[in-house]
């Protein structure tokens, strides 16, 4: 076992640069004995979403030709897209290129959005083609027309099951769901929503920047912690959702479907948040991030129950396989508390935002809060240039029409089918048995190792454990007895003895060893405790069942 000294020199670290060492590790092992190096600690999907993708390379063809129309210079040089005619001049190319990857996906999403949406065909096409090209700079800067109405109608689907909020989300795109936490945080201080020194509750375990980022001196936030406890499957207590009554509780912060946990809120988990907001704490900020949501049938977010308290955030990068497009966006509905808190702001205070933002706009008391985080977003002076890259924001356009186009969900079902399938083949490997939950997204597992530990090798072996070793130990000795990468659950305020598992990027056979894996680093931990007992001149218990052997 690693010596307890060394391993606390990485309790301060990140999972995700502890990861780093332990990659370090697991290469070394797999090296030395010609095994497999399973790195399950990020969360990068192994599958794309393919028809989007073919559309968007071809409909790049198409821009090209339309560049060459307007002026085509023999050093290289062509023309701005046109307008005018532009849906026509699509409908034509793609009959003579229908036998390309995408051509039939074309051809059927611009009147399926000119039907769904009302558009103009050729301000719609014209909207794709030109920032395919990325010949201008975003306008609006906050997202384009036609790309705002289609993630809108997407974000429903996705977001808010079969009943959507009345009115309308705001939205703003942005680099992915980092550069959305990143964005919100400084326009919250910003707009002194959220002060050094104030308090912001955040439901545990939860996605590790959430964590850190509240004690950067930038922020210098005090944290509650809302628990969600295994035995509780997951879901938060009525004990820790009544921590939400304090006054003193600015916002509350989760991360839905859960990560490292996997776990959805349920709909009576919900229902309660929902109830004390509604009844107790109108005043309560929320930010939900939902980027796992996609993978649970029917998720209903806290968007959709709590529209006007909640900021949403959502990245396409899971489930559509893309987390290098970075591609993500802000949901703020349009009559949110946000803009009313604002509004009420001290006089002095509110002086200061107009000074902030007066360069902007002639009347920046009127500037919205979504407005005011773009603008943020370039520091106010570059506001001018602010906005997600126009070929990003089409791929956002694909990627959300792909799946409004999708009646019978086949690329949902494709995709949950993926994870299941792996989750359950680790679930084989650890020797359980359980029953599925309809609330887990199967894109994260979390491995309570104590939890499992005590059923599997006994009270009194677990309890030396946790007396002797160190819990990063598992990690670590996973990665150089087996070649295998998880992240410490520690990290994310999960139980110390726990492991988050990815079983989105790794093929589906090695799910079993990395079971197999966790109960063989089981077994040496009772051979230890067994030694233990039998150096000290006691006999070791037999009142457990033993570990399961491969």
């Amino acid at each position: 076992m690693t010596d307890v000294l060394n391993l606390k020199n990485f309790e301060s670290l990140s999972p995700f640069e502890i990861k780093d060492e332990l990659i370090k590790l697991a290469k070394e092992t797999s090296r030395r004995t010609q095994s497999a190096f399973l790195n399950a600690g990020r969360g990068n999907p192994n599958w794309v979403a393919t028809t989007p993708r073919d559309a968007f390379f071809l409909l790049g063809q198409f821009a090209m030709s339309e560049s060459r129309r307007v002026m085509s210079h023999p050093a290289g040089l062509g023309g701005m897209p046109q307008a005018a005619g532009i849906a026509g001049r699509l409908d034509a190319w793609l009959e003579r290129h229908s036998d390309q990857p995408g051509a039939s996906f074309l051809a059927a999403m611009v009147p399926f959005a000119v039907k769904a949406f009302a558009f103009d065909p050729d301000a719609f096409v014209h909207e794709l083609v030109d920032s395919i090209v990325g010949d201008n700079y975003p306008v609006p800067d906050r997202m384009l027309v036609h790309n705002e109405r289609i993630v809108h109608e997407y974000l429903i689907w996705a977001m808010c099951g079969k009943r959507a909020p009345a009115g309308r989300f705001d939205l703003y795109a942005v680099e992915g769901g980092t550069a959305a936490m990143c964005y919100l945080f400084k326009s919250l201080k910003a707009n002194r929503l959220l002060l050094p020194g104030d308090t912001i509750a955040l439901g545990t375990p939860i996605f590790t920047p959430y964590l850190e980022m509240t004690h950067l001196e930038d922020y210098a936030l005090n944290v509650v912690h809302i628990k969600a406890p295994q035995e509780n499957k997951f879901q938060y207590t009525d004990a820790e959702i009544d921590k939400l009554l304090d006054p003193k509780v600015k916002a509350f912060f989760v991360v839905n479907p859960g990560n490292p946990t996997g776990m959805a809120m349920s709909a009576e988990t919900i229902a309660k948040i929902t109830k004390l907001v509604k009844s107790k704490r109108p005043d309560l900020m929320i930010l939900t991030d939902d980027v796992y949501g996609t993978f649970v049938h029917d998720f209903r977010s806290l968007m959709a129950e709590l529209p006007h308290n909640t900021i949403g955030v959502y990245s396409f990068s899971k489930y559509f396989g893309c987390t290098g497009w970075r591609l993500g966006a802000i949901a703020i509905h349009e009559d949110n508390i946000f803009d009313k808190m604002i509004a009420t702001l001290p006089a002095d205070v509110t002086a200061d935002l107009d000074r902030r933002y007066g360069p902007l706009t002639l009347e920046p008391r009127k500037l919205k809060f979504i407005d005011r985080i773009v603008a943020d977003s370039r520091d106010i002076a570059l506001n001018h240039t602010a906005g997600l890259s126009l070929p990003q924001q089409v791929m956002m356009s694909l990627f959300s029409l792909s799946e409004l186009m999708d009646d019978k969900k086949a690329y949902q079902e494709a995709c949950m089918e993926i994870v299941n399938r792996r989750v359950w083949s680790m679930i084989e490997g650890l020797g359980l048995h359980l029953t599925p939950n309809p609330n887990f997204d199967a894109y994260y597992g979390l491995i309570d190792f104590e939890f499992w530990a005590r059923k599997n090798i006994g009270e009194e072996a677990v309890e030396y454990l946790k007396r002797t070793v160190h819990p990063l130990d598992l990690a670590f000795r996973l990665a150089e007895v087996h070649g295998i990468v998880l992240l410490n659950g520690g990290g994310f305020e999960a139980p110390d003895w726990s492991l988050r598992v990815s079983l989105a990027n790794l093929p589906d056979e090695v799910y079993a060893d990395i079971g197999r894996g966790v109960r063989a680093v089981a077994r040496g931990y009772r051979d230890a405790y067994e030694a233990a007992k039998r150096a000290s001149g006691a006999e070791a218990t037999k009142d457990v069942e033993p570990v399961p052997a491969e």
